[in-house]
């Protein structure tokens, strides 16, 4: 991971740092603005796991990871993963996007899971290729639309 960037949870003091996280407009189609997040993160309670990520002192990002979800809805497929990421354009390309995925395979490990999983909007000039690169395999699912990918944390580092 790189040295400069940190993670911090969204707290009310800086809640509206959050809300100001933006990625480039012919990216918004590719990902949900960190407001609707945040209110997912509340429904959703314990198993979204809302993180800001600086770069310094400065906000660059924002991420939301899913923990141990029960994905089929019937209580048998579990599963924990990236659900969110929002990186400021001028941010994109120096490392963020890979230390958020680090980040949350790191928290992914850590509570004993050995697979992580992603969803993305399907497109020319999507995220599929970010993610394909880092090593996520699609598994041939769609969740809502969205493409799924797996990367398997043993053998990522």
């Amino acid at each position: 991971m790189t040295e400069s960037f940190r993670l911090e949870a969204v707290t009310p003091a800086n809640v509206e740092t959050a809300l100001g996280i933006r990625v480039r407009p012919d990216q918004e189609r590719f990902v949900s603005p960190v407001v609707k997040s945040l209110a997912e993160a509340y429904a959703y309670g314990e198993v979204a796991w809302p993180r800001l990520i600086f770069d310094g002192d400065r906000p660059v990002g924002f991420l939301m990871a899913f923990l141990n979800i029960d994905w089929d809805g019937k209580g048998v497929d579990f599963r924990s993963g990236l659900w969110r990421l929002n990186v400021v354009a001028d941010a994109q390309g120096r490392g963020v996007g890979r230390f958020a995925v680090e980040s949350v395979a790191a928290e992914v490990r850590r509570r004993g899971e050995t697979r992580m999983y992603v969803t993305w909007e399907p497109g020319k000039d999507g995220p599929e290729g970010f993610y394909r690169k880092l090593g996520f395999r699609l598994t041939g699912e769609v969740s809502g639309g969205e493409t799924v990918g797996v990367l398997d944390l043993t053998s990522f580092s």
